[in-house]
């Protein structure tokens, strides 16, 4: 009879040490897995040109609406709130239209996608004389940037600051009066 108590308490310490082992695993994989905040990405989805015109004259011009699907992916388990923002286009590292992008919420592991329109002009442009060989050959090269700051927001506890960046390269063909070659990082 003496044995078998020493037995059953090195059972009862075998089953509470595994006990104690298997909630860590079950901590430690949460805190990896679930508790790592990762920065959410902001992209293009979609984009399409509208009122386009340009001209080739002494003055090279242009004048266009693009009409734009961002997107904006957050891959956390909790929501990420972003402030109030723009979304620049660029011709040759200078600004030739501008959108407001108004603050708002992606939920936790979704897209959150919204359409914005922006109007493009050359008129604040400097004698740029690429202006008019780009619109003879026919793709006009435009850039946006953008970035979203916000937080994450993880169990209503923890808020962790983070940045999504947009870099986008495109080509306006002027024939088709289509965007080609849409790529963002």
């Amino acid at each position: 009879m003496k044995g078998e108590g020493k037995r059953s308490r090195g059972r009862c310490l075998a089953y509470v040490a595994a006990f104690i082992v298997f909630q860590t695993a079950i901590i430690l994989a949460f805190a990896l897995i679930v508790m790592r905040i990762k920065t959410p990405k902001v992209r293009f989805g979609a984009v399409s040109v509208e009122n386009f015109s340009t001209g080739n004259s002494s003055s090279p011009f242009f004048d266009m609406r693009l009409m734009a699907q961002v997107t904006v992916k957050n891959t956390n388990f909790g929501h990420f709130k972003y402030e109030n923002s723009t979304i620049k286009i660029l011709y040759g590292g200078m600004q030739v239209g501008e959108v407001a992008v108004v603050k708002a919420r992606a939920r936790a592991r979704q897209t959150k996608k919204f359409n914005v329109t922006i109007d493009i002009s050359s008129a604040n442009l400097s004698s740029n004389s690429n202006l008019g060989n780009d619109i003879a050959t026919g793709v006009l090269p435009l850039s946006s940037e953008a970035k979203l700051s916000g937080k994450v927001h993880l169990l209503k506890v923890i808020k962790k600051k983070k940045s999504a960046g947009m870099s986008c390269t495109m080509g306006i063909n002027l024939g088709t009066r289509a965007v080609q070659d849409l790529k963002c990082k």
